[in-house]
């Protein structure tokens, strides 16, 4: 039988599973359920030593013996600090030592209590990693404790090998050992490539394409992946999702999923591997959608990161590779024999975008999304050269919606500082371009224009710069979330509601103000945004009718 602490029968089946099989234990009360686990596991050798600080260089002894993995365990307080010495012998001969110290549950951390002291990161500046467990009590937490876990055994082998610091909370009952079996839990593996193709293809790029139901997933890139790869031919081949931050032309996968009613609505486009690439997705609902996934689907992540992103709880590999080298690998390859699920996922995305163009948003009733919609409308049909740069929030979801081209937004942490001082900074790069001078046109909302208003207090500014100011009189997306609208606070305290207006900022600053309140003023200010010839910067302000 094993502790039913659920941090410690996640960490003791992963480091099976990562292939550490001996283990040092020191005696004490607080990990005796870390170590009856270890003891009773029929896959781990155990050796009991008392001496802390000789038992650390016992550790080092059973590694340099096979160069294999060996963990540590020692009870809370100062049981840690004398594991000092052999954690620094260890990381400067990048063995791979796991010291795991019990902990007194974070409620009773600096309270006075004996045998605690802040041990989480207390030895970092001697390890590759150090990651402090939660005690779970939902599925989410489970998830996010195997995924510490997986972290840390994978860092043993990262920088040349080295040792890494679990910290594991327990609280009171301790010896409660109920559980009959470990729960088998899922490890997250790392294959670091070099620039040899054929390695990616035999372990990355093969098993995609023997899925029956294969789906690629692309986030937020550092440049338009439609430059890179034929796009529409990888798409007739895989489902392909990706939004405005990633190329042009991006599938309105986020409309489609929003129409899925129930489970059964979604099992048909539920895919049975999943690669996923690039940063971060605006998408709360792709998230979501592919949590729902089953267990057994591998998901891979291809980054030169040296931190894994779970960002859909299923994660299964993470391959070091160049992103844009595994697209490009991608495009080479055959086409898939088995094409009705990559087909299905077509249809239902074409039929989704003609619904989106079909619909004629009215300027009284949705006047940010008409706003937008005209302004990429107009640009496309003028075909001119420009660059897109798009505020958080609502803005970056418009985007992904009615931009059928690349644009820059900063969702590297979804900030509100900074979208329009980003713009500016871009619009003075390609103001001193003589080979491609370029509009940039800044799509904002209230909040982020004022917040970042000072980005308009400089003396680069010039005539480049399109702004288009979508002021609804607060933060509309709060607006959206579920229960929000029944607290007193929505527009006191949260939604930041305000009656200001960006014309005496512009006056200021020696920016074109114009104001549109209707749907005449909408056109003409549009048509002037894109078209009018300006030594200054030209600001469109969209007043919608409850701002």
């Amino acid at each position: 039988m094993y502790s039913d602490k659920q941090n410690i029968a996640i960490l003791t089946d992963l480091l099976v599973r990562h292939g550490v099989t001996r283990s040092v234990l020191c005696p004490g009360s607080r990990n005796s359920p870390i170590s009856h686990n270890l003891f009773t596991h029929p896959d781990i050798t155990c050796y009991a030593l008392t001496d802390e600080r000789s038992a650390g260089f016992f550790a080092i002894g059973t590694i340099l013996a096979e160069r294999t993995p060996c963990a540590m365990c020692v009870t809370s307080g100062t049981a840690l600090l004398n594991l000092a010495p052999a954690l620094a012998e260890a990381y400067h001969q990048h063995l791979p030592l796991v010291v795991i110290s019990a902990d007194r549950a974070a409620a009773d951390i600096g309270q006075q209590k004996g045998q605690t002291i802040e041990q989480a990161g207390a030895l970092s500046r001697f390890t590759n990693l150090s990651v402090n467990l939660l005690e779970p009590h939902t599925e989410a937490d489970a998830r996010y404790c195997n995924r510490l876990v997986n972290e840390a055994l994978l860092a043993l082998r990262e920088r040349g090998g080295g040792p890494v610091h679990i910290n594991v909370p327990i609280s009171l009952p301790l010896f409660e050992l109920t559980l009959e079996e470990l729960p088998a839990q899922r490890v997250i593996n790392a294959a670091r490539f070099s620039a040899d193709a054929e390695e990616i293809r035999q372990q990355v790029l093969e098993p995609l394409a023997q899925a029956q139901r294969p789906m690629i997933v692309i986030g937020q890139m550092s440049q338009n992946v439609c430059e890179l790869v034929d796009m529409p031919a990888l798409r007739q081949r895989y489902v392909v999702l990706y939004e405005a931050l990633a190329g042009d032309n991006p599938p309105a996968f986020d409309a489609l999923l929003e129409k899925f009613d129930d489970a059964s609505s979604q099992q048909p486009f539920f895919p049975d591997f999943v690669l996923y690439m690039g940063g971060t997705l605006v998408s709360n609902r792709i998230r979501k959608f592919l949590g729902r996934c089953d267990a057994s689907t591998p998901f891979v992540e291809v980054t030169l990161d040296d931190c894994p992103h779970d960002t859909f709880g299923h994660l299964t590999l993470v391959a070091h590779a160049d992103p844009a080298q595994v697209l490009q690998l991608l495009a080479s390859q055959n086409p898939q024999k088995n094409l009705s699920f990559v087909g299905r996922w077509n249809e239902a995305l074409e039929r989704v975008h003609s619904e989106l163009v079909a619909a004629r948003p009215a300027f009284h009733k949705q006047a940010e999304t008409a706003a937008v919609r005209l302004l990429e409308e107009t640009l496309d049909e003028c075909d001119i050269a420009c660059v897109r740069h798009y505020g958080n929030s609502s803005a970056i979801r418009f985007a992904n919606n009615y931009c059928r081209h690349y644009v820059h937004c900063l969702r590297g942490v979804n900030g509100i500082e900074g979208s329009l001082s980003a713009s500016v900074g871009t619009a003075a790069v390609f103001s001193r371009s003589i080979e491609f001078p370029k509009n940039v046109f800044c799509v904002i909302g209230d909040l982020s224009f004022f917040y970042d208003q000072n980005a308009l207090w400089n003396s680069h500014l010039s005539g480049n710069l399109r702004i288009l100011l979508l002021n609804n009189g607060g933060g509309e997306i709060f607006k959206t979330l579920k229960g929000l609208q029944q607290s007193p606070a929505l527009h006191h305290a949260i939604d930041g509601s305000h009656s200001t207006s960006a014309e005496g900022i512009c006056r200021q600053c020696g920016v074109e103000y114009m104001a549109a309140y209707g749907s005449e003023e909408l056109h003409k200010g549009i048509t002037r945004l894109i078209h009018e010839p300006s030594e200054r910067p030209l600001l469109l302000e969209v007043k919608s009718s409850h701002a």
